[in-house]
């Protein structure tokens, strides 16, 4: 029994673009081609697509997936524990969160007031007031810091909020470029980045191409900005910084 692309496309819930690029990439080279070059999978293909779509769905770049599943001493089973061991530790981090939620939902509803401890506590170790300090040090004496200063100084807690969603928002549609394996030099990585640009521009200061440069390399060379971006997916700082630098030199050129 073997399935076209496009039933595999709907068995799997993926496009038929992303599964063209994984033959592409050698990734998921279908098993049979019909005389007509059409492909044909197997089911010895739809087991190694599912293996591939739980990686990408744990945020496993493609080459790794690609390096883990090609690994000739990896045992399937070997596959199905590791998978069983990050989806138990996302599935607790998520009800640690939730369980924080429900505590403070359940707080405010009562007319309890939290600790600053209970308050924070969905956000893990994070000191927010840290990275204002360190802020100030680096660039305290730089007119993009003043202007920042000055812009977010009448930023209500709504506006926040606003740059939180639009932040969100971006992060996801990065997350499905790099799932669909689009290069950071391509036109949709750029505009990516161009909005990420843009941004900064709105809300905090003018971001010149030149100074979006040197955020770029700084996502990838400090660890915790390195790490917020990593966190919406395993990879983004570093395809971030070459999509920034590919769309300079398409403005600047």
């Amino acid at each position: 029994m073997s399935y076209s692309v496009g039933q595999v496309a709907d068995f799997a819930g993926v496009t038929v673009r992303t599964l063209h690029h994984y033959d592409e990439i050698g990734l998921l080279v279908p098993g049979e081609r019909t005389h007509a070059g059409h492909r044909r999978y197997g089911d010895a293909d739809l087991d190694r697509l599912q293996q591939i779509l739980f990686y990408r769905e744990l945020g496993f770049p493609l080459e790794e997936v690609a390096a883990l599943l090609d690994d000739p001493d990896a045992d399937p089973r070997a596959h199905l524990r590791r998978q069983h061991e990050l989806l138990t530790a996302r599935i607790e981090r998520l009800q640690k969160m939730a369980a924080a939620v429900e505590h403070a939902m359940e707080a405010r509803k009562m007319g309890i007031d939290l600790t600053p401890e209970e308050r924070f506590e969905v956000f893990g170790d994070k000191d927010p007031e840290q990275y204002a300090e360190e802020a100030e040090r680096r660039w305290g004496g730089t007119s993009e810091y003043a202007e920042s200063q000055r812009r977010t100084a009448r930023y209500t807690k709504d506006d926040w909020k606003r740059v939180q969603d639009e932040v969100a928002a971006w992060g996801e549609r990065y997350d499905a470029l790099m799932a669909a394996g689009e290069p950071a030099s391509g036109e949709r990585a750029m505009d990516l980045a161009e909005e990420h640009r843009q941004h900064i521009c709105t809300w905090f200061y003018d971001c010149s191409y030149e100074l979006h440069r040197c955020l770029g390399e700084m996502y990838v060379s400090d660890e915790r900005f390195k790490a917020f971006y990593d966190a919406m997916r395993p990879g983004l700082a570093e395809h971030l910084r070459d999509a920034i630098a590919a769309n300079a030199d398409r403005h600047e050129g």
